[in-house]
């Protein structure tokens, strides 16, 4: 019988893939801290992560693990040097939240184009006949948008904006112009030089010593002042720093961000008190649906490992 650590809860219906199959037994804890962790992974055979880290040193006491299943797309929370060492199989839940966090994207775009927070007090502040002095929104209609990373989430995103009538640029080496252009964008070679024409930017790429902070103040201080950034990736992308000063010295009109490089965020980040951002905790898959899928999605990859039927396209390559 295998046994499975589930680290974080997941969705019931993930669980019941568990409880409904002979061959595993299973533990969900919520403690994350690092010597707890020690003792529960020692002799599993198999486990499921969200946002907690998974660090070397807890990596190395698993005598009898074979796989980590990641609850969502993203990796960095899991030392990689060490799962590559005891040759580990890193899976992702790669079909499941690319739906919701397309959705959220475009959430975060008609609520800052549209000023929601502002218009939504005016009237509830009983302030409806100021309406003539309130700044204008913004159409996204006929607006240039460059969806940054064109994976799955990125592939819904650009339905959704051309169903906007958007104009859609796509920046990502690993996919071909002919790719792109059968979904209705425009490839484009280089992220930093088209960012000075466009209206809006959805990034969707990961963090890495690449894109640490690839959105600063150099690249702020050249877009257009209607520009809006969003961060439904990976905080660490976008200097919040930088953003911050961006914002306030009117360089771009807003921003939208659902990831921190720190998470929680600091409460001295400035990003907190700043009314041209608007913010989630990091949700931006948490629709009912999409905990579904992931549940389930991320529990399956463990099974269908041991069944020796796991996709390629859900392993990362380590």
């Amino acid at each position: 019988m295998k046994k499975i650590l589930v680290i974080q809860p997941i969705h019931d219906a993930g669980i019941e893939l568990l409880k409904n199959n002979s061959d595993y037994e299973f533990e969900i804890v919520e403690n994350v801290d690092p010597e707890f962790l020690k003792s529960k992974i020692k002799d599993c055979d198999g486990i499921s992560i969200r946002t907690a880290k998974l660090t070397s040193d807890v990596i190395e006491v698993a005598e009898k693990l074979k796989i980590i299943s990641r609850h969502g797309v993203g990796y960095d929370n899991i030392d990689l040097k060490s799962s590559k060492q005891k040759n580990l199989t890193l899976a992702i839940t790669a079909t499941a939240n690319a739906v919701a966090v397309a959705e959220h994207v475009m959430f975060m775009l008609l609520n800052i184009s549209k000023r929601k927070n502002m218009y939504d007090s005016t009237v509830k502040e009983g302030k409806f006949n100021d309406r003539n002095k309130l700044p204008k929104t913004v159409e996204l209609w006929n607006k240039n948008i460059l969806i940054a990373g064109f994976g799955r989430i990125g592939q819904a995103l650009i339905k959704r904006c051309l169903g906007f009538e958007m104009k859609v640029f796509v920046y990502d080496p690993f996919v071909s112009k002919d790719i792109i252009e059968k979904l209705g964008g425009i490839k484009v070679d280089s992220m930093e030089e088209v960012c000075k024409d466009m209206d809006a930017i959805s990034l969707h790429i990961p963090l890495n010593d690449k894109t640490k902070n690839i959105i600063n103040y150099d690249l702020l201080k050249n877009m257009k002042r209607n520009c809006i950034i969003i961060n439904a990736a990976r905080g660490g992308i976008v200097n919040e720093m930088d953003l911050d000063k961006a914002l306030k010295e009117n360089l771009i009109f807003g921003a939208g961000l659902d990831v921190f490089e720190i998470e929680p965020p600091e409460a001295n980040n400035p990003l907190l008190k700043n009314d041209k951002v608007f913010l989630s905790p990091h949700t931006a898959a948490f629709t009912e649906e999409c905990m579904t899928r992931m549940g389930k999605e991320t529990v399956q990859n463990i099974i269908d490992f041991f069944d020796e039927k796991l996709e390629k396209s859900k392993i990362i390559k380590l």
